[in-house]
């Protein structure tokens, strides 16, 4: 599991929020998983292993609930790095089906590789991609911080690459 922390994902455009609304998501796939070897990978500007491969679903499961929005310094959607860091995970790996499922508003707008690219090495290592698209279009209540330092929300424009997401899929 791929899992996108970058602050686009506080939107609440799905209840409470994109990133909670995906952490759902992961969580319902990791319970109906029986004796499948699954990771989390978590990414922003940056992608880092959340939880390695592993059977143990109560672990994957508590790994999932500590998924929190990035911190402003390492802020950023590197999608393209984050399927290269799964990659590595998978790549060697003997099972008959290697799969990815990229949990995501889709936006890459960081990172040395872009995830078409990355999406093809996938496909030369026989690794599936799902994508699941975590957002819509339109205005949406957003957490922001008044000049007083106090949170407020207000309607922003959001969006979802739905296309990009396609794409990988596609690949």
């Amino acid at each position: 599991l791929v899992i996108d922390q970058s602050s686009s994902m506080l939107a609440q455009d799905f209840k409470p929020n994109r990133l909670e609304a995906a952490k759902d998501v992961a969580k319902t796939f990791i319970r109906d998983r029986e004796g499948d070897r699954l990771g989390i990978i978590v990414f922003a500007g940056e992608s880092y292993i959340q939880c390695p491969l592993t059977r143990d679903i109560d672990v994957l499961l508590e790994f999932t609930d500590q998924i929190k929005i990035i911190d402003r310094d390492h802020d950023g959607t590197a999608i393209g790095m984050a399927i290269a860091n799964a990659i590595n995970r998978l790549r060697d790996s003997k099972a008959a089906s290697k799969t990815i499922i990229l949990l995501s508003d889709g936006s890459n707008n960081q990172g040395e590789l872009d995830p078409i690219t990355a999406a093809d090495l996938a496909a030369k290592f026989n690794i599936k991609i799902y994508t699941v698209a975590a957002g819509t279009h339109g205005l949406a209540p957003y957490p922001t911080i008044d000049i007083w330092g106090r949170e407020t929300i207000q309607k922003v424009q959001v969006d979802v690459d739905e296309e990009s997401l396609k794409e990988i899929a596609d690949i």
